[in-house]
């Protein structure tokens, strides 16, 4: 059955410190893993792609084989997608780690959605921040 993966990276200041939050969902909407974590300082894209990598380490983690992500970075989703180039040199190596677990799954599909249906993500990516 296709879970549901919404993620989020925030920096306050671009670049500066930096959370990201993962909500996953099973098939019913319910919530069956919450996390946030302070990454540092970096970029909002870093943050983003980072906690992509993170939402699919734990999905690989729990066993999960069919996923569909949500994120409310038109960038990144259009990279993964492969409508634009990763062009930028500090991404390309983070890029090249999703496309490798991205391989881990039967089924996989990353969508952009709007910043209002993310809300829990980027409560926990916030909370990230917060921690230090």
């Amino acid at each position: 059955m296709v879970k549901q993966i919404f993620t989020d990276g925030a920096a306050r200041g671009n670049p500066g410190k930096a959370g990201i939050g993962i909500v996953i969902k099973n098939e019913d909407g319910k919530n069956i893993l919450e996390l946030c974590d302070y990454i540092g300082e970096t970029t909002n894209n870093v943050a983003e792609y980072s906690a992509l990598i993170r939402g699919l380490e734990e999905a690989i983690d729990m066993g999960l084989t069919e996923i569909e992500v949500y994120s409310d970075s038109e960038l990144m989703v259009k990279q993964i997608n492969n409508e634009y180039k990763v062009k930028n040199k500090g991404l390309a190596p983070l890029y090249h780690h999703i496309i490798s677990l991205i391989k881990k799954f039967k089924y996989f599909r990353i969508y952009h959605t709007d910043r209002e249906d993310n809300k829990e993500a980027d409560k926990l990516a916030n909370q990230g921040i917060d921690r230090l």
